[in-house]
């Protein structure tokens, strides 16, 4: 893939340029103190990062969170790569971004994927 114009925005951390990603997961997050588990949305990038613990330093991917779901996102990285598959076969220029979809009766796992073309006009896909 190439990728060089389209960038993604991550919940916390901006945007990050697509053509840096090398893989794309969901995972929950634990449970603590009172608070329920969730689940990310991540995209893998081809960087060290590296954290220290009891054990020692411990060396992984970099990871970053696309978007946060109440329940697992199950298609969402499936839908996501194949979105990236075709907007790499375009050559789009612009901002994927990503929207839980909390509509009332539905699984919350549902992820809503919206692409903003740098020249006007938005592109949807879900999962």
């Amino acid at each position: 893939m190439v990728l060089t114009h389209l960038w993604i925005q991550t919940q916390h951390d901006g945007l990050l340029r697509a053509d840096q990603i090398v893989g794309i997961d969901s995972h929950p997050t634990p449970e603590l103190a009172g608070k329920p588990s969730h689940w990310l949305l991540d995209i893998v990038v081809a960087l060290p990062a590296g954290s220290g613990g009891p054990g020692g330093w411990e060396i992984t991917s970099l990871h970053r969170t696309v978007v946060q779901t109440p329940a697992q996102p199950s298609g969402a990285p499936l839908a996501l790569a194949r979105l990236l598959a075709e907007l790499d076969a375009t050559d789009t220029a612009g901002v994927l971004k990503a929207a839980a979809d909390r509509t009332p009766g539905g699984s919350g796992g549902h992820v809503l994927f919206t692409v903003e073309p740098f020249d006007g006009g938005a592109v949807q896909a879900g999962d």
